[in-house]
């Protein structure tokens, strides 16, 4: 597992545990986020994500281990926390009777910005929040709900945001348009970490973490761990994708093949790999029309971190 820790670290989380009652969230939790870097936690449910995104914030407290936000403790210094971190969750957390003005003037002079009306006109002019800015928040789209917490959560310039699911839920275009905005905060220097259930986000991270059962499993740019994923993986096209998907995974193993959508990727190794792949279709009785080597996506490294972590637990 490469880290590539950076010396100046905005997050800094040495061998941190973290229980509740019988349950590991946290098992030794180690890694490091570099001031203005985009930094991506990834895993299944139950992994320990939220958790960790608490613990950075300063709302819980470690068992064990220490965690330093720009060099303190964030449950000692709450000053340098509260200033510090801007935090959205996944669920909506505004007041819906304000409207979109009110609610970010609410957040400013909880922070104690004073002056916040210039900020608060660019955040809203980024956002595409300005001509809505008299409608009470319970009337927005889950999109604009989005955008209005970001906005809130950026009033006091904070240097880090802490991002928790925040498009679960929100449409392919609020989608894109959310992370348009994260480009060009990440841009003028913030620090960036958010947990996320789409891998297509985590991979335009500079790196990411993957949690399994409260343990870091991988740990390096999206680029690196796509390239470390042992063999090849194909892409197969084919009219029965559910027939071939039972086929491929008896000749070479159900853990090797991954149904998506209409086709499958199959992970496969050794010179003769395609035509082994091949052969198993054709036994079936099923012709591929296609079948072709891609690049690993992060998801084929997430599904392949994930089953070896399972298989060492069995053994």
């Amino acid at each position: 597992m490469t880290t590539d820790a950076p010396t100046n670290a905005a997050v800094s989380v040495t061998a941190v545990v973290k229980r509740f009652d019988a349950t590991t969230a946290l098992d030794g939790v180690t890694l490091d986020v570099a001031r203005g870097e985009m930094f991506g936690v990834i895993g299944p449910n139950g992994a320990g994500k939220t958790t960790l995104l608490r613990l950075v914030c300063g709302l819980l407290a470690p068992d064990a281990g220490r965690i330093e936000l720009f060099g303190a403790d964030p449950r000692r210094a709450r000053g340098i926390a509260t200033s510090s971190i801007g935090y959205v969750s996944q669920r909506f957390s505004l007041y819906g009777d304000l409207s979109i003005d009110e609610n970010i003037e609410f957040f400013a002079r909880l922070h104690g910005v004073a002056d916040f009306k210039a900020r608060r006109d660019r955040l809203l002019t980024l956002t595409g929040l300005d001509r809505f800015r008299g409608r009470l928040a319970d009337r927005l789209s889950g999109g604009m709900k989005q955008k209005l917490a970001l906005a809130c959560t950026l009033v006091h310039e904070p240097p880090l945001l802490v991002l928790d699911e925040p498009t679960t839920g929100v449409d392919p275009v609020s989608r894109r348009e959310f992370w348009k905005l994260l480009a060009e905060f990440l841009a003028e220097g913030l620090t960036i970490v958010m947990a996320t259930p789409y891998l297509d986000e985590a991979e335009r991270c500079a790196r990411v973490a993957l949690l399994n059962a409260g343990r870091v499993l991988a740990l390096d740019a999206p680029g690196r761990l796509q390239r470390s994923l042992p063999g090849a993986v194909f892409e197969v096209v084919v009219p029965h994708p559910r027939a071939a998907l039972e086929a491929v995974g008896a000749a070479l193993g159900a853990d090797r093949v991954q149904l998506f959508g209409d086709r499958l990727h199959v992970r496969a190794a050794g010179a003769d790999a395609e035509a082994a792949l091949t052969a198993a279709l054709d036994r079936a009785g099923l012709r591929a029309a296609s079948v072709r080597r891609i690049t690993p996506r992060l998801e084929d490294v997430f599904i392949e971190r994930l089953q070896d972590d399972d298989r060492a637990g069995a053994a």
